[in-house]
């Protein structure tokens, strides 16, 4: 029996393997099924706490410090990795009995994902969010930028809500920055994100210790959000694609982090509303 074959038999014992060496799973709000999925997803990487028959326990998915509450009943897409093999699966949220823990339903199966569709399977699947980076030259140029950043923001919102005025292209300040480069969010954390670099983009990476950023949530956010990270481990995978662990940088501009704050939560949202509202149907 081929080996990965084998450890998808054998999903139970890799998860209990991932609890044992203190590691996480990753979940993200589900999609309502047959709907569009023209949006990105968050994807949160939540460490496993206790694993039992029927519950995997984990801790509560968070952005920038702040915990991302989600009502009992919710479905999500999850998703577990040992080494190059990865497993997704849907389950949902059971209960918060505390502040610190989430209790998920133990799924029934997983399904290994293939290695050119790293995050889809026949039954679940998520969308990378596309980030735009560029190296930060001179740290202190980012409270202008976070600044016209935020007053574009409103300005769309508020075109948005005026027919007789379209919302137009947005427009961006950049702070002081080397050549660009595109990557993708794999995961968000209370501290800071995951990224993955093609192997064609990497080299923008060369010497650079904190980026500039560009989220893009979707069409539910008018524009991208733009935020300041600091780059604090990289590895290279077998694809020769670069991973990029960075963690969040608000010392520049400490007035940004509320800001980016409602707007994570404001996607988080509207997720939930779509997927109660598709199970109302």
């Amino acid at each position: 029996m081929p080996a990965s074959r084998s450890r998808t038999e054998r999903w139970r014992n890799c998860l209990w393997q991932i609890y044992e060496r203190s590691g996480a799973i990753e979940i993200s709000v589900a999609r309502e099924e047959g709907g569009d999925h023209a949006g990105n997803d968050l994807i949160w990487r939540v460490k496993i706490l206790s694993l039992s028959e029927t519950e995997i326990v984990v801790s509560q998915p968070a952005a920038f410090g702040r915990t991302i509450p989600l009502e009992p009943g919710t479905r999500l897409v999850g998703a577990m990795s040992v080494g190059q093999n990865r497993w997704m699966f849907n389950t949902r949220t059971l209960s918060t009995k505390t502040d610190s823990k989430l209790h998920l339903v133990m799924p029934d199966k997983v399904e290994r994902c293939p290695r050119r569709s790293y995050y889809r399977v026949s039954t679940a699947s998520v969308e990378l969010p596309d980030v735009e980076c560029w190296p930060l030259l001179d740290p202190s140029s980012v409270v202008a930028a976070e600044i016209a950043n935020e007053a574009c923001f409103r300005d769309m919102v508020r075109n948005r809500r005026d027919p007789s005025h379209p919302a137009g292209t947005p427009q961006h300040l950049l702070p002081e920055v080397g050549p660009g480069f595109q990557a993708k969010m794999v995961n968000i954390s209370g501290g800071g994100l995951g990224l993955v670099v093609s192997p064609q983009e990497a080299s923008g990476l060369d010497r650079a210790r904190y980026l500039w950023m560009r989220v893009d949530l979707g069409p539910d956010m008018p524009v991208s959000i733009a935020l300041t990270g600091r780059i604090v481990h990289t590895h290279m995978d077998s694809a020769q694609s670069v991973h990029v662990g960075v963690s969040y940088e608000f010392g520049f501009n400490p007035a940004h982090r509320e800001f980016v704050i409602s707007q994570i939560c404001g996607v988080v949202s509207k997720l939930l509303e779509n997927q109660d509202a598709s199970q109302a149907a």
